[in-house]
């Protein structure tokens, strides 16, 4: 059973879950109000029965409000997975390659985006290289390339920090793009 059915089915077990809840509440709510053939008892508050109502609604609107919320939670966690889960090498290499068909100055309005896409897209091979089925071993230069770079840049992705280290970005693009052109099997 996929990860994306499973998270469906539990959602829909929580919404249930809540619906029976927000019901009890109702039912509790109405059965709150203490009677006796001379109406409440003088130990017990007087509740008018709007009240009641009033309270069972809220029970349920916020029931109903808490289902469609994890609803939509587990929808952002099901695309979250999807989007950070390891890909194929294949997939992510062309996602690399993408970006060899644009350049950039340092300082220039686009090479924000491009060297941060870059760097993206280095990170994104790096995992799926890590995760492959031929494993880390079989892919020991591009990580080595990567990891260094992944030093250099010392975790700081900001524009500053990216124009400064172009080169490193650059170079490291086009040595894994020449040791993949030397090793077709791995993306074809």
């Amino acid at each position: 059973m996929s990860v994306r059915i499973r998270i469906r089915i539990r959602a829909r077990e929580h919404a249930g879950a809540l619906a029976v809840t927000a019901a009890l509440v109702g039912v509790l709510a109405g059965c709150t109000e203490a009677t006796t053939s001379q109406g409440p008892g003088g130990d017990v508050p007087y509740v008018a029965p709007s009240v009641n109502a009033e309270a069972a609604e809220k029970g349920v609107a916020q029931a109903e409000a808490d289902a469609r919320a994890s609803e939509a939670a587990d929808a952002n966690a099901e695309v979250e997975a999807a989007v950070n889960g390891p890909v194929d090498v294949r997939d992510a290499f062309a996602g690399l390659q993408a970006t060899r068909e644009e350049s950039c100055t340092p300082g220039a309005g686009n090479c924000a985006y491009l060297l941060g896409r870059v760097n993206e897209e280095l990170a994104r091979l790096d995992k799926s290289m890590r995760a492959g089925n031929d494993g880390p071993s079989h892919f020991k230069q591009p990580l080595a390339w990567m990891g260094a770079l992944r030093t250099t840049l010392a975790g700081n992705t900001d524009t500053a920090n990216l124009e400064k280290h172009y080169k490193d970005l650059i170079g490291t693009r086009e040595r894994v793009n020449t040791w993949m052109q030397g090793h077709p099997e791995d993306y074809r």
